[in-house]
Formats: structure tokens, sequence, C-alpha cells
């Protein structure tokens, strides 16, 4: 048995009583178990093939145990200990939860931001190994971050392949240039999908050169296997799957609230996971990190299940005198354990909601227009309006009559839906400005409706999916600054700030291309412009 526990409120008890029948008929855990492609249809077929690798992770993440450690002992008797990992999206939201949950230090950096890519560059540089983690090795992020550091090593007189350790599929064009540049390279299973690769190397690598214990970590979901391999109504992958996705009308926003469960950020992780897994044709599941009282986790809204990741069932955050009326579930266990659960509950949930929870056909639209828009240079967008520090522009469906930023915000939150969401997307710094993040909640409770909050661009490697891709709903509020300091990218004629731009500019674009409402502040001094913007939001209330 797992050490994973699960309790379901009165009011969500329906939809597993009634759904999960049919998935133990199906023999969808024991199909899963065994590789069925078959699963999700002809159509995903194909994709599926290719990755199911982390059903089953121990086979390919066993053997890389031993060289991880014993390249995390090298490095350390070299005075080497401090790690920066280069990824985005899978690539570093796992490892990210493994190593705050651990308590050691890894810096990650999954941002463009100039001002938080030279905070990580100059940051005891003589100190540093760089894990450099893409899948596809064409990661445009990924690979600038890499040109700065290689530049940083060699300045301060370190060879960069003694520094440098590269994740990639084998046979990715990272593969190649890294062998030949002399680096290490850690080889991925390549029938892993991104988001899916906590338990691989993607995971394992950066987590365990800076110190976690990633024996204990696949200990624990090994544990897990034989009881998500099960046809029976207690499986807890099978019922998180139907928690998901298995309600009638859709209660489609996950709300996910940590109450002290010791999994730091794990809810970041799921939302990756589960918004890019299942946001695609129309149909999809928005997961919601929220804090506890915060007004969409305690909102009863109809179409919003809520989750609590607690530290046990017994403990005082698991007793709700409301659990009959809120439709809730509340979750306990390790993180070996629950990264298990979560990556079998989302297969399960594509297979509800008929979709292919393998593929990610939107992300690449927001890649094509940033790309574009850094190839040809194209003169600024002129603004709507200007408020003080910040420009304002604006989609043309909400452009009308937005002249200072309360009509703009006015504008925006006009066209938020009885079933809609915000989506608060900001191109910052999100170290220096971690608490910006409050403004979610601050949102949720003016506006009364879900409110999910990413830092660009690494949300487009995760609810950006869901954004374009799923149910029609949100609305769309974009933070950048114009101020700050640029960073040349070595051997690109664009610079960071040049690439964040593009990023922003090309997401925003291809929102609207979609017929969703974007409205699009500029901060021409950030502090000042951050500083207006909390006072509009308090002025909602």
């Amino acid at each position: 048995m797992t050490d994973f526990g699960i309790a379901v409120s009165s009011a969500a008890s329906a939809v597993l009583d009634e759904q999960l029948p049919g998935l133990v008929e199906a023999r969808v855990a024991s199909r899963l178990a065994a590789l069925d492609d078959t699963l999700w249809g002809p159509e995903a077929q194909p994709e599926a093939s290719i990755r199911l690798g982390w059903v089953h992770p121990s086979a390919a993440s066993r053997p890389l145990v031993e060289p991880i450690l014993a390249l995390r002992d090298e490095l350390r008797a070299q005075g080497v200990d401090r790690v920066v990992l280069a990824g985005m999206g899978g690539s570093s939201l796992a490892p990210e939860v493994i190593t705050r949950t651990a308590g050691v230090e890894l810096t990650v950096l999954d941002s463009t931001d100039p001002t938080m890519v030279r905070r990580a560059v100059e940051d005891r540089i003589e100190a540093t190994v760089l894990v450099v983690s893409s899948k596809s090795g064409s990661t445009l992020e990924t690979d600038s971050q890499r040109r700065i550091f290689e530049q940083a090593f060699t300045d301060a007189g370190i060879d960069p392949a003694a520094r440098i350790v590269v994740v990639t599929d084998p046979g990715s064009p990272l593969e190649a240039s890294a062998r030949e540049a002399g680096y290490r390279v850690f080889n991925a299973d390549p029938n892993v999908g991104g988001r899916y690769s906590a338990l691989t190397a993607f995971g394992l690598v950066p987590s365990g050169l800076a110190g976690a214990d990633i024996i204990e970590l696949l200990d624990d979901a090994e544990a897990a296997e034989e009881e998500l391999a099960e046809d029976d109504e207690a499986n807890p992958g099978l019922a998180l799957g139907v928690a998901l996705a298995g309600s009638a009308p859709a209660r489609n926003k996950i709300v996910i609230v940590d109450e002290a469960s010791g999994l730091v950020g794990f809810a970041d992780w799921a939302e990756q996971l589960i918004a890019e897994s299942t946001g695609k044709l129309g149909k999809g599941v928005l997961p919601v990190a929220a804090h506890p009282g915060d007004a969409d986790a305690v909102g009863n809204f109809a179409d919003v299940r809520l989750i609590r990741l607690v530290p046990d069932l017994d403990a005082p955050a698991g007793a709700d005198s409301d659990a009959a009326v809120v439709d809730q579930l509340m979750l306990s266990g390790s993180l070996g354990t629950q990264f298990a659960i979560w990556e079998h509950a989302t297969a399960v949930a594509g297979y509800l909601l008929g979709i292919n929870p393998f593929d990610q056909p939107d992300v690449e639209a927001a890649k094509a227009a940033a790309r574009g828009l850094l190839d040809a240079t194209p003169a600024p967008e002129a603004p709507v309006a200007v408020d003080g520090a910040v420009e304002l522009r604006a989609s043309a469906n909400i452009a009308g009559g937005v002249s200072d930023l309360a009509t703009g915000l006015g504008a925006l939150f006009g066209a938020l839906g009885t079933d809609g969401y915000v989506a608060v997307q900001a191109y910052l710094d999100r170290i220096g400005l971690a608490d910006l993040e409050e403004i979610r909640a601050e949102l949720a409770a003016a506006l009364q409706r879900p409110v999910t909050f990413g830092w660009g661009p690494r949300f487009l490697h995760s609810t950006g999916q869901f954004h374009k891709g799923g149910p029609a709903q949100g609305v769309f509020l974009q933070l950048s600054a114009a101020d700050g300091e640029d960073l040349p990218i070595p051997g690109r004629e664009f610079t960071f700030g040049g690439l964040i731009r593009a990023q922003a500019d090309g997401d925003a674009q291809v929102l609207a291309e979609h017929g969703l409402p974007v409205l699009r502040l500029r901060l021409n001094d950030t502090a000042a412009g951050l500083a207006q913007l909390r006072a509009a939001v308090s002025a909602l209330a």
C-alpha cells in the first residue's frame, strides 16, 4: 500500500460513485499499466505509443542514480555546490518542487527577464554548475541561458565543459552539440513527455546534484505502482482522475490549496501537468493554485472543485465543518507518491474527456509568433492609452472606450462571463517581484471568479496550452516592463529584453486571434506602474 490518503466530501462523492464503476469495467488502470496506447482513441494512438514511459519510470531512472550522486560528490569536492537549472515548463517545475520540499538550494532559471537572468549568472559563478534541460534540444529560452553562462564561465577563467551538464533526449540537436563541446550528458527517456518527466532524468539530475534524496523519491513512486494498476474503485489514480474530469455539468476548474502538506510548490507542478495535458479541442480542466481562505478556494462556485493538500487526513487542517457542502477532496502523501498518482490521474482525465493528454498543439503557436516578431522586428504597436507609468494596449473586442487604467480593467473584467476566469500573465522578474502574486487573491475576492497567475514566459510551457486550446472562458491581463537594463545574448542578434518582449507580444497576438479579451499593461516604470495597478485592483473591491 502507498502512503497516499484521500477523503471525499459528500458533495463530491456522487461523481465518483457514478464514474468509477465504468473505469473499472473498462479496465482503464490495468490497461494503462500494460502501456495500452489505444486508451485515448485512434487519433491519439501515434503520440501515446511513444509517451508512456512515465508509467513505470524505474527501468530508465534507477540506473541514473549512481552517476548523478557520483557527479554531485565530484563537484562538491571541487567546491562547486551551487546548482543552476536552465529549463522551462516540465524541465524545471518538478525539480523546483523536489528541492524546495527537501530544503536544498536550487536556482531555477526559467525566465528571459534580463534582471532575473543577470542575478542568476552573477551569483557565485566560481561555485556554480549549470544544468541545461531541454527535451527537444531546441528550446529558445534554454539555449539563450546556456549561451550567457558559457560566456560567464569563460570570462571567469573556468572551462565551461567542467561546469555544464546537459539533460536531453537521445539524438536531439542539443545532445550532439553538447557532446562535441565536451559537456557531461544525461539522456532522458524519450518515451516520456516533458510534463510527465518528474521521475526521469529531468527531475532527478538537477535535484540529485542539489542534494535531494532521489532514491526515496523513486522508492515512494514505485511503491504506488501496484495499487495504481488495479481495476478497483479504491485506486487513487482513478478516483483523482474522476475528480479532475468526471463531472457533468462540468466542474472544469480545480482549485488546489496547500494546507501545510510539506510539498512546497506542488500546486504549481500540478497546474502545468493538468492544464497542458487537458486543455485542447475546446475542452479541459483549469487548475488554479490558491491559498487557504482565498475567495476562489471558499466560494463554492458551481464550476469549481476544491482539492486540499494536507499533511495527513487526521490533521486539524483536514477537518472542515462545511465538508458536506463544499465539493472537495483532501489528499495526503509523500512527494514521490503524489507525482505518480497525479500523472496517472491526468491520463485518466484525458480518457474521460476524450482528448489526447500527451500532445500540446497550441503551445507552438505562441513560440512561432515570438520568433516571427524577433525576425521581423516590427515597429512597436501604439498604445490605446497612457496612464501615468502604464501604457495600455488591448485586443479589438475590448479596446473601445479604454482611456486609462480604470477603464481598461473595467473593459476587461466586463467581458468576464459567469463561467469565466481571469489569467494574470506577468512577464517580469519572478524572484525580485515575488509578492506580485498576491494580486491573484485580491482579484479573486473582487471579482468572485477563479484567477490564475502565471510568470512569463514559463507559463507558455504550461497553462498557455489551456488558455488557447481549452474552453474559451478566460480574460487575460498581461504585464510587462519597459524599464530596466537590458542584457545581450552571446551569439544572437537579439537581447534578453528583446526576447521577452517578443514572447509577451506574440502570446497576446495569438490570444487575440482566438477572439479572447486581452489587456496589456507595459510598465515604463515598473515600481510605479505596479503601484498604480495594485491601487486600481483595490478600488474594484
